[in-house]
């Protein structure tokens, strides 16, 4: 094991038409892992993540298998390549069930229809046009949570990812988040804009999801996980299945916590978080959040390479 090495893994959003297609060309674990995923589903995830339609990858209920499969492929290749066995895994929303699948605590087959059905309460919680979501950067955490409270007016509207210094994203109800994007202009924020998303993640108004989530979760079997994964709601590592459950369905209407979930990381010694999966989001945001921490993404030949150097 390296203390030195993290690997996470990307959430909604870094999906795209033909993501992983050139790691594919030189792995057949990719696709192998896309054709596990499909049959667990029964929808070509392959496919889609392919050709699309982008509007049909963008459904949360499709994109959370397929943003599943692609983590477990990138991390099935990092195994592949003997590439270091990391001190911490650990992914942001969505992503902390890829974390939990290659751990050991979650079998992929069990995990695949699991965050399907995730997709799809979250979906059902708020009808659509209702909920809304934004990105306000340049604003302090705590001016953030008090643009919110001022905004809400009955309604909800929370800070719910904090990605990194200076970048909180806002969820809840489409009118409280408009005054709020607002009210962080007003407060000095460099940029407030409407994020394209069907699903006010993380907030109160995702508690109906989170009741259907906790039945659905007892019908699961859940390991003790053989490589520590850190939980979004609380930054804790958890050992015991049950543990892990209430953290998985309070994390879907309670804030992702990403910030501090790298600084504990850099706090235990790591220097190298190596993101597993389409796009670099996470790596993008690790120095910003510790200058000690390099940000490796993993998504096709030439980044792996680079990333299992180090």
């Amino acid at each position: 094991m390296s203390t030195h090495t993290a690997i996470v893994f990307p959430g909604q959003g870094s999906q795209s038409v033909g993501m992983l297609a050139a790691l594919a060309e030189q792995h057949d674990r990719v696709r192998a892992t896309f054709a596990e995923a499909s049959q667990a589903l029964g929808e070509d995830l392959w496919k889609l993540a392919q050709e699309g339609p982008e509007g049909r990858l963008g459904q949360t209920d499709i994109t959370q298998p397929a943003m599943l499969a692609a983590g477990v492929a990138v991390w099935r290749v990092w195994q592949e390549e003997q590439g270091a066995r990391p001190a911490f895994l650990a992914g942001h929303s969505l992503g902390e069930y890829t974390a939990l699948v290659c751990s050991g605590a979650l079998a992929f087959a069990d995990a695949v229809p699991l965050v399907a059905e995730r997709g799809r309460y979250m979906q059902e919680a708020v009808p659509p046009g209702e909920g809304a979501m934004a990105a306000i950067l340049g604003l302090e955490d705590d001016t953030v949570r008090d643009v919110c409270d001022q905004s809400a007016r009955g309604d909800v509207v929370e800070a719910v990812n904090f990605n990194a210094p200076g970048q909180v994203v806002i969820a809840g109800s489409r009118g409280a988040v408009e005054r709020a994007v607002d009210a962080a202009k007003a407060a000095g924020a460099r940029r407030a804009v409407p994020l394209p998303v069907s699903v006010p993640s993380h907030c109160a108004l995702m508690r109906p999801a989170a009741e259907k989530l906790e039945r659905r979760l007892s019908e699961v079997d859940i390991q003790a996980p053989a490589i520590t994964v850190l939980h979004n709601v609380d930054v804790s590592a958890a050992g015991a299945p049950e543990e892990i459950r209430s953290r998985l369905v309070a994390q879907v209407h309670n804030p992702v916590r990403w910030a501090d979930t790298v600084r504990h990381m850099a706090g235990a010694g790591v220097d190298a978080l190596v993101e597993c999966g389409p796009g670099k989001v996470l790596a993008g945001l690790a120095r910003r959040i510790d200058r000690r921490v390099q940000g490796l993404p993993v998504y096709d030949q030439e980044t792996l390479e680079k990333a299992l150097v180090g």
